[in-house]
């Protein structure tokens, strides 16, 4: 993330009223390599991704164009998440896209 939650927080507070309960959400976090470099995918000894518009903004950095197509009606995805052990945080949620 390029900004922390604090100045997110103070951000919002100077620009708009802030009632009790606001709920402030930062999107997904973004993966970077040491260099400060877009991330890698996990095949490659990065951390992977976590949403496809930045898997696919990574690929057009790096190659031109996006390679992963979106996803459709009948892909499943399974995410999970893990502490730096290696350790399930929660269990796998696995879904399947659904046509609309």
């Amino acid at each position: 993330m390029t900004f922390d939650f604090g100045t997110l927080i103070a951000h919002a507070a100077k620009t708009r009223k802030l009632g009790a309960g606001t709920i402030i959400g930062s999107g997904t976090v973004s993966n970077r390599d040491a260099d400060g470099g877009p991330g890698k995918p996990i095949a490659e000894g990065g951390v992977g991704y976590s949403c496809l518009a930045e898997l696919r903004t990574v690929e057009t950095i790096v190659r031109g164009k996006p390679e992963t197509p979106f996803l459709k009606a009948g892909d499943t995805v399974r995410i999970w998440a893990e502490d730096d052990k290696h350790h399930p945080i929660f269990g796998v949620i696995e879904q399947t896209v659904t046509a609309g």
